[in-house]
Protein backbone atom coordinates (compact mmCIF):
# COMPACT_ATOMS: atom_id res chain seq x y z
CA UNK A 1 0.00 0.00 0.00
CA UNK A 2 1.15 3.65 -1.17
CA UNK A 3 -0.02 6.87 -0.49
CA UNK A 4 1.37 10.46 0.41
CA UNK A 5 1.12 11.94 3.80
CA UNK A 6 -0.14 14.99 2.86
CA UNK A 7 -2.86 12.81 1.67
CA UNK A 8 -3.68 11.90 5.34
CA UNK A 9 -2.63 15.51 7.22
CA UNK A 10 -6.65 15.92 7.61
CA UNK A 11 -6.41 12.40 9.32
CA UNK A 12 -3.63 13.46 11.37
CA UNK A 13 -4.91 17.09 12.08
CA UNK A 14 -8.47 16.04 13.06
CA UNK A 15 -9.30 12.43 13.66
CA UNK A 16 -11.03 12.05 17.13
CA UNK A 17 -10.00 9.06 17.28
CA UNK A 18 -6.44 9.58 16.84
CA UNK A 19 -5.02 9.00 20.55
CA UNK A 20 -6.46 5.47 20.33
CA UNK A 21 -5.55 4.67 16.72
CA UNK A 22 -1.75 5.59 17.69
CA UNK A 23 -2.22 3.68 21.27
CA UNK A 24 1.52 3.34 22.58
CA UNK A 25 2.76 5.96 20.07
CA UNK A 26 0.40 8.87 21.20
CA UNK A 27 3.06 10.16 23.42
CA UNK A 28 6.01 9.84 21.29
CA UNK A 29 3.35 11.54 18.89
CA UNK A 30 2.70 14.59 21.50
CA UNK A 31 6.21 14.90 22.47
CA UNK A 32 7.57 15.82 18.97
CA UNK A 33 7.84 19.42 18.94
CA UNK A 34 8.04 20.31 14.69
CA UNK A 35 4.90 20.40 13.39
CA UNK A 36 6.26 18.71 9.87
CA UNK A 37 8.15 15.84 11.62
CA UNK A 38 5.17 14.95 13.80
CA UNK A 39 2.37 14.91 10.81
CA UNK A 40 5.11 12.32 8.90
CA UNK A 41 4.91 10.40 11.85
CA UNK A 42 1.57 10.11 12.51
CA UNK A 43 0.52 9.74 8.51
CA UNK A 44 2.93 6.84 8.61
CA UNK A 45 1.44 5.37 11.56
CA UNK A 46 -2.15 5.57 10.56
CA UNK A 47 -1.29 3.77 7.09
CA UNK A 48 0.78 1.11 8.91
CA UNK A 49 -2.56 0.53 11.38
CA UNK A 50 -4.74 1.16 8.46
CA UNK A 51 -3.14 -1.73 6.20
CA UNK A 52 -2.90 -3.96 8.52
CA UNK A 53 -5.95 -3.72 9.89
CA UNK A 54 -7.54 -4.21 6.05
CA UNK A 55 -5.44 -7.05 5.49
CA UNK A 56 -6.45 -8.44 8.67
CA UNK A 57 -10.44 -7.75 8.82
CA UNK A 58 -10.46 -6.01 12.08
CA UNK A 59 -10.33 -2.79 13.38
CA UNK A 60 -7.35 -0.54 13.58
CA UNK A 61 -7.44 0.36 17.10
CA UNK A 62 -7.18 -3.40 18.18
CA UNK A 63 -3.97 -3.73 16.68
CA UNK A 64 -0.65 -2.60 18.75
CA UNK A 65 2.09 -1.37 16.88
CA UNK A 66 5.56 -1.82 18.49
CA UNK A 67 9.24 -1.21 17.40
CA UNK A 68 12.18 -3.85 17.50
CA UNK A 69 15.32 -2.51 17.83
CA UNK A 70 16.51 -0.60 15.05
CA UNK A 71 13.12 0.57 14.76
CA UNK A 72 11.48 -2.30 12.26
CA UNK A 73 7.66 -2.09 12.87
CA UNK A 74 5.74 -5.08 14.47
CA UNK A 75 2.64 -6.21 15.41
CA UNK A 76 2.56 -7.54 19.03
CA UNK A 77 0.53 -10.91 19.87
CA UNK A 78 0.68 -11.39 15.94
CA UNK A 79 3.77 -12.76 15.62
CA UNK A 80 2.96 -14.36 12.14
CA UNK A 81 2.36 -11.21 10.38
CA UNK A 82 5.12 -9.28 9.46
CA UNK A 83 5.08 -6.01 8.79
CA UNK A 84 7.24 -3.22 7.06
CA UNK A 85 7.30 0.70 6.62
CA UNK A 86 9.35 3.11 4.79
CA UNK A 87 9.31 6.46 3.76
CA UNK A 88 11.11 9.10 1.50
CA UNK A 89 10.09 12.78 0.38
CA UNK A 90 6.09 12.90 0.27
CA UNK A 91 5.67 8.88 -0.14
CA UNK A 92 5.07 6.38 2.36
CA UNK A 93 4.41 2.86 1.90
CA UNK A 94 3.94 -0.06 3.75
CA UNK A 95 3.70 -4.04 2.91
CA UNK A 96 1.96 -6.65 5.08
CA UNK A 97 2.73 -10.42 4.45
CA UNK A 98 0.72 -13.45 6.84
CA UNK A 99 3.10 -15.92 4.47
CA UNK A 100 6.18 -15.09 5.41
CA UNK A 101 8.82 -12.10 5.96
CA UNK A 102 8.26 -9.33 4.10
CA UNK A 103 10.72 -5.88 3.44
CA UNK A 104 9.90 -3.04 1.59
CA UNK A 105 12.07 0.03 0.29
CA UNK A 106 11.84 3.33 -1.89
CA UNK A 107 13.61 6.22 -3.46
CA UNK A 108 13.18 9.26 -5.65
CA UNK A 109 13.79 7.49 -9.66
CA UNK A 110 15.33 10.41 -10.18
CA UNK A 111 18.20 10.35 -7.39
CA UNK A 112 21.71 9.93 -8.87
CA UNK A 113 24.27 7.59 -7.42
CA UNK A 114 27.76 7.58 -8.30
CA UNK A 115 28.26 4.64 -9.78
CA UNK A 116 32.46 4.28 -9.39
CA UNK A 117 32.23 5.51 -5.82
CA UNK A 118 29.06 3.40 -5.09
CA UNK A 119 28.83 0.56 -6.76
CA UNK A 120 31.71 -1.83 -4.83
CA UNK A 121 29.45 -1.30 -1.82
CA UNK A 122 26.10 -2.34 -3.69
CA UNK A 123 26.99 -4.53 -6.26
CA UNK A 124 28.51 -8.09 -6.61
CA UNK A 125 30.63 -8.71 -8.94
CA UNK A 126 28.36 -10.30 -10.97
CA UNK A 127 26.26 -7.73 -10.95
CA UNK A 128 28.76 -5.11 -11.86
CA UNK A 129 30.18 -7.36 -14.65
CA UNK A 130 25.71 -7.12 -15.78
CA UNK A 131 25.78 -3.80 -15.79
CA UNK A 132 29.08 -3.18 -16.97
CA UNK A 133 27.35 -3.07 -21.04
CA UNK A 134 24.87 -0.54 -19.67
CA UNK A 135 25.05 3.51 -20.85
CA UNK A 136 26.24 5.31 -17.39
CA UNK A 137 22.93 6.62 -16.81
CA UNK A 138 21.33 3.30 -17.31
CA UNK A 139 23.85 1.66 -15.16
CA UNK A 140 23.13 4.52 -12.31
CA UNK A 141 19.38 3.59 -12.66
CA UNK A 142 19.84 0.01 -12.59
CA UNK A 143 22.61 1.21 -9.36
CA UNK A 144 19.65 2.74 -7.36
CA UNK A 145 16.99 0.00 -8.54
CA UNK A 146 19.78 -2.37 -6.90
CA UNK A 147 20.07 -0.53 -4.02
CA UNK A 148 16.11 -0.64 -3.34
CA UNK A 149 15.48 -4.15 -3.47
CA UNK A 150 18.99 -4.98 -1.46
CA UNK A 151 17.39 -2.55 1.02
CA UNK A 152 14.05 -4.69 1.41
CA UNK A 153 15.76 -7.94 1.50
CA UNK A 154 18.13 -6.38 4.48
CA UNK A 155 14.72 -5.32 6.34
CA UNK A 156 12.75 -8.55 5.94
CA UNK A 157 15.58 -10.29 7.07
CA UNK A 158 15.80 -7.58 10.39
CA UNK A 159 19.71 -6.86 9.29
CA UNK A 160 19.27 -2.87 8.05
CA UNK A 161 22.47 -1.68 7.07
CA UNK A 162 24.28 -4.46 8.79
CA UNK A 163 23.52 -6.68 5.85
CA UNK A 164 26.70 -6.86 3.40
CA UNK A 165 25.42 -5.96 -0.10
CA UNK A 166 28.30 -6.44 -1.85
CA UNK A 167 28.21 -9.69 -0.55
CA UNK A 168 24.37 -10.85 -1.66
CA UNK A 169 23.64 -11.91 -4.98
CA UNK A 170 20.45 -11.36 -6.41
CA UNK A 171 20.15 -13.33 -9.43
CA UNK A 172 17.55 -15.21 -10.62
CA UNK A 173 19.02 -18.28 -9.24
CA UNK A 174 18.47 -17.09 -5.73
CA UNK A 175 22.70 -17.83 -5.15
CA UNK A 176 23.70 -16.51 -1.90
CA UNK A 177 20.34 -15.24 -0.44
CA UNK A 178 19.38 -16.45 3.05
CA UNK A 179 16.26 -17.38 4.41
CA UNK A 180 14.88 -15.79 7.86
CA UNK A 181 16.55 -18.72 9.71
CA UNK A 182 19.84 -18.28 7.99
CA UNK A 183 20.16 -21.02 5.92
CA UNK A 184 20.15 -21.18 2.06
CA UNK A 185 17.09 -19.99 0.56
CA UNK A 186 15.54 -22.46 -1.75
CA UNK A 187 14.65 -21.70 -5.30
CA UNK A 188 11.75 -19.59 -6.00
CA UNK A 189 11.43 -19.01 -2.02
CA UNK A 190 12.15 -15.10 -2.44
CA UNK A 191 10.33 -12.80 -4.58
CA UNK A 192 11.98 -9.58 -5.67
CA UNK A 193 9.99 -6.65 -7.18
CA UNK A 194 10.19 -3.22 -8.09
CA UNK A 195 7.26 -0.63 -9.22
CA UNK A 196 7.44 3.30 -10.14
CA UNK A 197 4.58 4.46 -8.14
CA UNK A 198 3.37 8.16 -7.83
CA UNK A 199 5.15 8.59 -11.54
CA UNK A 200 8.29 9.59 -9.38
CA UNK A 201 8.91 6.77 -7.09
CA UNK A 202 11.03 3.65 -6.93
CA UNK A 203 9.26 1.01 -4.56
CA UNK A 204 10.74 -2.30 -4.15
CA UNK A 205 9.77 -5.47 -2.32
CA UNK A 206 11.06 -8.54 -1.09
CA UNK A 207 9.17 -11.16 -0.03
CA UNK A 208 9.64 -14.64 1.45
CA UNK A 209 7.49 -17.16 0.97
CA UNK A 210 6.73 -19.51 4.03
CA UNK A 211 3.41 -20.53 3.27
CA UNK A 212 -0.26 -19.64 4.48
CA UNK A 213 -0.67 -18.94 7.82
CA UNK A 214 -3.96 -20.01 9.84
CA UNK A 215 -3.34 -20.62 13.30
CA UNK A 216 -3.93 -17.40 14.85
CA UNK A 217 -7.67 -17.53 13.59
CA UNK A 218 -8.02 -14.59 11.47
CA UNK A 219 -9.58 -14.69 8.19
CA UNK A 220 -7.00 -15.64 5.45
CA UNK A 221 -7.04 -13.21 2.12
CA UNK A 222 -5.28 -14.78 -0.85
CA UNK A 223 -3.64 -11.48 -2.00
CA UNK A 224 -3.22 -7.82 -1.44
CA UNK A 225 -5.03 -6.41 -4.49
CA UNK A 226 -8.24 -4.28 -5.53
CA UNK A 227 -9.83 -5.57 -2.82
CA UNK A 228 -7.64 -5.04 0.02
CA UNK A 229 -7.17 -1.36 -1.01
CA UNK A 230 -10.55 -1.12 -1.14
CA UNK A 231 -10.65 -2.14 2.35
CA UNK A 232 -8.37 0.32 3.38
CA UNK A 233 -11.32 2.79 1.66
CA UNK A 234 -13.87 1.00 3.85
CA UNK A 235 -11.87 0.94 7.03
CA UNK A 236 -11.57 4.88 6.19
CA UNK A 237 -15.37 5.58 6.08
Amino acid sequence: MHTTWGEWLSAALTDPALCPLLGRDWQRYRRTSDPAVRHRFVASRLVTKYTAAAALDTDPTELDLAYKIGGRPYLRGLDRIDVSLTHTEELIAVGVSRNGRIGIDAEPAGRRLDFELLSGHIATPAELHSMSVLSERARETELLKLWTVKEAYSKALGQGLRLGFSESDLGADCSGLLAPDGTPAARGAWAFSTHRVLGRYLLSVARHDGGPDVSRGTAVRPTLDGGFTGGVAELLG
